[in-house]
């Protein structure tokens, strides 16, 4: 049999990638009913975090991979908050896992960005 199991239209045929894009946009739906502004963020979902070299040296700075991050608004660019993929699914084991912990860390980046806790972004933060 040759061709697509499913149509493309079954969750199915979605690729990893694709579902893990949804947990992100999902996250951000359930933050902008309670911060608007949130609409002026771009959200990324990228594969993997960039290494920072310096010289014969290449690390993150704490040592630990990042699961997220953020860049500030700057050069009439647009604030953009970004989740990487790989980090956060080597960490989980099913999709409820995932999409938990893909909500705590656009939470804790959206309150750095903003200058909050994550409790004040989120009410429920930290109660999984």
């Amino acid at each position: 049999m040759r061709g697509p199991i499913a149509p493309p239209q079954v969750p199915l045929a979605a690729s990893r990638a694709e579902v893990f894009a949804d947990l992100v946009q999902d996250s951000v739906e359930r933050l902008e009913r309670r911060w608007p502004q949130l609409a002026d963020i771009d959200f990324l979902v990228l594969e993997v975090p960039r290494l920072e070299g310096r010289g014969d040296q290449v690390t993150w700075a704490d040592d630990a991979v990042p699961l997220g991050g953020i860049i500030p608004a700057r050069d009439g660019r647009r604030a953009r908050v970004v989740v990487y993929r790989r980090p956060v699914e080597i960490r989980t084991k099913g999709r409820d896992e995932r999409a938990a912990l893909v909500h705590e860390v656009v939470v804790e980046q959206v309150a750095e960005l903003l200058g909050l806790t994550p409790e004040t972004v989120d009410p429920r933060y930290g109660e999984d």
